[in-house]
């Protein structure tokens, strides 16, 4: 289904529609992990609730935007080579792994995790064709 909505719908949408997705999973992840790092790090009251506020943000934001600039690219690349296969993945993997790296400042984790996440793009994208 998702490959019949590729070329119809704009990768633009589909950016919005995986961002949404992928960012509120996040914030559900930072809303069960904050109380636990809050309390580990010996926070309470109001301290301990903008822990929380900050690891929800936190969380959300960072996979959201990991998703939309995986789904954005890989939207693209495949539009733009009529073709949907690993190779797109592994495009936009890079990419997107490049894009979680980029506030460590350091090139060697940003390639290192542009790698990581682009190897297990393509991985999925190739087990998917089988």
């Amino acid at each position: 289904m998702e490959d019949e909505l590729n070329g119809v719908v704009p990768c633009s949408s589909l950016a919005v529609e995986s961002t949404i997705r992928v960012g509120t999973a996040g914030a559900l992840w930072g809303l069960c992990m904050g109380p636990y790092n809050s309390r580990k790090n010996g926070l309470s009251g109001v301290d301990h609730a903008a822990f929380v506020a900050k690891s929800v943000g936190k969380y959300g934001f960072q996979c959201g935007l990991v998703a939309g600039v995986f789904t954005l690219t890989h939207c693209g690349i495949q539009r733009y080579r009529r073709k949907n296969d690993w190779l797109n993945g592994l495009i936009a993997g890079a990419v997107a792994g490049a894009a979680i790296a980029t506030r460590t400042r350091s090139w060697s984790q940003v390639g290192g995790m542009a790698a990581l996440v682009s190897a297990f793009s393509a991985a999925a994208e190739y087990s998917r064709s089988l």
